[in-house]
């Protein structure tokens, strides 16, 4: 079993989202990690923030990861938006982004945190599973497509 099938579930997934720019989809996502974990939804924002700071988690091909380290957390969490609209996330390719999988690990996860960001990567450099994720009607769709 891959570490990606071991965290993601089908209520992480969120398809057909409605996001101005890259803030609002990190406010969302922020919200939605903090019902889901009881951390404070400025922690989670303010980590995802300071991390695109260091360069953007966008990858090209309209696919993101946006990710980070928080202090508190105990697991890894993990969830997928799919956006209504691409949004501009400033990739090295200018292609708008409406795919973004993000990933929070403890503070001091290492291997784990590379490994799944390794795992995240390969899945979304494979056409044919960007494809079932853009085109996806379902959450276990999604789920599928991440995981096997």
């Amino acid at each position: 079993m891959s570490e990606l099938a071991k965290i993601l579930f089908e209520k992480q997934i969120f398809l057909d989202v409605q996001a101005s720019d890259v803030n609002s989809l990190f406010r969302l996502a922020s919200s939605n990690f903090s019902s889901q974990s009881h951390l404070n939804e400025d922690l989670i924002f303010n980590c995802l923030q300071d991390r695109e700071k260091l360069g953007s988690t966008g990858l090209g091909l309209g696919v993101a990861i946006p990710h980070g380290r928080v202090k508190g957390l105990k697991n890894p969490l993990i969830s997928f938006y799919r956006l209504e609209k691409g949004i501009d996330y400033g990739s090295s390719d200018s292609e708008p982004v409406d795919i973004s999988i993000f990933l929070l690990v403890p503070e001091v996860a290492t291997q784990l945190h590379l490994e799944l960001l390794s795992e995240i990567a390969q899945t979304l450099a494979d056409k044919n599973k960007r494809e079932v994720l853009r085109c996806g009607q379902l959450p276990n769709e999604i789920l599928d497509a991440l995981t096997i």
